[in-house]
């Protein structure tokens, strides 16, 4: 190993789990541990974590508990989604058309060309210009009567190109198609008040936050259709079945807290490193 300091610039892909999430997640290894579904002492102590979890991502976003889904990442979050519309609105024969971009993650474009190609449903994807932002007019232009479900990332993966969420999302509304956006990527610096985005599902991971990796969330709106992916027990409102994953879903809501606090000190912070390293490579690399 060498003795220079490591200067890692990989934060998109995994953050470090902090210290004060690790510290929340603790007691739910070793002391409250019972499963969550049952009736006795330790199982209650568990259920009231995810509860308390909830309400606090809740809070953090606007919305009510009821419509958070626990799941154990982004890319099942988007598949969730993207799958649990598509597949309701198809089912009560409301169509079969989605919209979505060519800058999205995998888990949403290739769960598209899933459904498009096994399943029967149609895509359309809307262009992006040169910075990669979609124009909100090419999405309305896109829909169909037989559109029921867009999808469009929040904040690119590669190019961190940030879409105009809330204009689409509004538009959508109008139009009466559900929106989709994978804010894996916007979670730790951008706004997530669901309210103000005009969203109807929307992804989030914990380990882009600095919760662990293994934890993710899905808001689902009230009154939004939504089939499962899969089938098991009647754990998260018939939404998600599965034991939950009690002290990584406390990690997740402590991690929440701790970047919605730190908000546009820390953005700022980044900016600034950003804009010196970019400085720095431009005056130092012939060429660059």
């Amino acid at each position: 190993m060498s003795d220079k300091p490591t200067i890692y610039l990989d934060h998109a892909a995994s953050t470090p789990t902090d210290p004060q999430v690790v510290e929340a997640m603790l007691p739910y290894f070793t002391e409250i541990y019972g499963n969550a579904s049952g009736l006795h002492k330790q199982a209650r102590a568990s259920a009231r974590a995810i509860d308390n979890a909830r309400q606090q991502i809740a809070d953090i976003m606007g919305c009510s508990p009821k419509e958070i889904v626990f799941t154990a990442c982004g890319s099942e979050s988007d598949n969730l989604a993207i799958r649990g519309v598509a597949w309701a609105k198809k089912l009560a024969g409301k169509g079969n058309h989605l919209i979505t971009t060519p800058i999205e993650h995998h888990a949403v474009d290739h769960t598209i060309n899933q459904l498009c190609d096994k399943f029967g449903f149609e895509q359309t994807v809307a262009p992006v210009d040169q910075h990669g932002i979609v124009n909100p007019a090419d999405i309305e232009a896109a829909i169909r009567p037989e559109t029921t479900l867009i999808s469009v990332i929040y904040a690119n993966n590669e190019v961190g190109s940030v879409q105009p969420i809330a204009e689409i999302g509004a538009l959508a509304r109008k139009r009466g198609v559900y929106f989709h956006t994978d804010a894996v990527q916007a979670a730790g610096y951008e706004s997530l008040a669901v309210e103000d985005l005009n969203v109807d599902l929307l992804a989030i991971s914990g380990h882009k936050i600095y919760a662990p990796k293994g934890v993710g969330l899905l808001y689902v709106r009230r009154n939004t259709p939504l089939l499962p992916a899969l089938t098991g027990g009647g754990h998260e409102n018939n939404r998600r079945p599965g034991t939950e994953n009690v002290p990584y879903i406390a990690g997740l809501a402590k991690a929440m807290e701790l970047v919605q606090a730190k908000g546009s000190i820390e953005n700022a912070r980044q900016a600034a490193l950003r804009d010196k390293l970019i400085a720095g490579i431009l005056e130092n690399i012939p060429g660059s």
